[in-house]
């Protein structure tokens, strides 16, 4: 029976390069001439800091372009608080990644409301869609993708 696994992950060496072009964009621009501002990566987080709020949000603009840029969706980052200590801002962006279970049950019962001929099944953190035609599959992908959930998913192992 042909199936495919819904999924939602960042590639690692992407999410890196965007930190630093980011970084080096921080370099060249004028309005951060002479400011104590950078990007860093570590884990699953971005953090950003800056000397002010709103060079955070500068900051912010400037990662997402970099993101979109290297093919990622920057719906996959979820900004935090803005912390201020001493006299420096910083925001972290966790990265999303997996699909959680409030968010894989509600995909497995919007497919299963759509009346596609397919089964879905929540097996960790990715959802399982079987179907006995291809074309019942790809016309649950292309459903998938026109929902408008807050997290972006990619379609991997469609197998025949």
């Amino acid at each position: 029976m042909p199936s495919f696994d819904i999924v939602s992950e960042i590639e690692q060496q992407e999410v890196l390069n965007a930190v630093e072009n980011a970084n080096r964009e921080l370099d060249t621009r004028y309005d951060f001439r002479g400011v104590e501002a950078t990007f860093t990566l570590s884990d699953q987080v971005v953090t950003m800091k800056a000397e002010a709020e709103f060079q955070l949000q500068q900051m912010l603009e400037i990662f997402r372009a970099k993101v979109i840029k290297r093919g990622l969706d920057a719906r996959s980052f979820k900004e935090n608080e803005v912390v201020h200590s001493g006299k420096t801002y910083s925001q972290s962006l966790n990265m999303l990644q997996g699909i959680d279970t409030p968010t894989a049950k509600k995909l497995v019962k919007l497919i299963k409301d759509s009346k596609l001929k397919v089964q879905a099944s929540i097996q960790g953190d990715q959802v399982r869609v079987t179907g006995k035609k291809r074309d019942d599959l790809q016309e649950a992908i292309a459903f998938v993708k026109q929902s408008e959930l807050e997290q972006p998913f990619q379609f991997t192992n469609f197998r025949d």
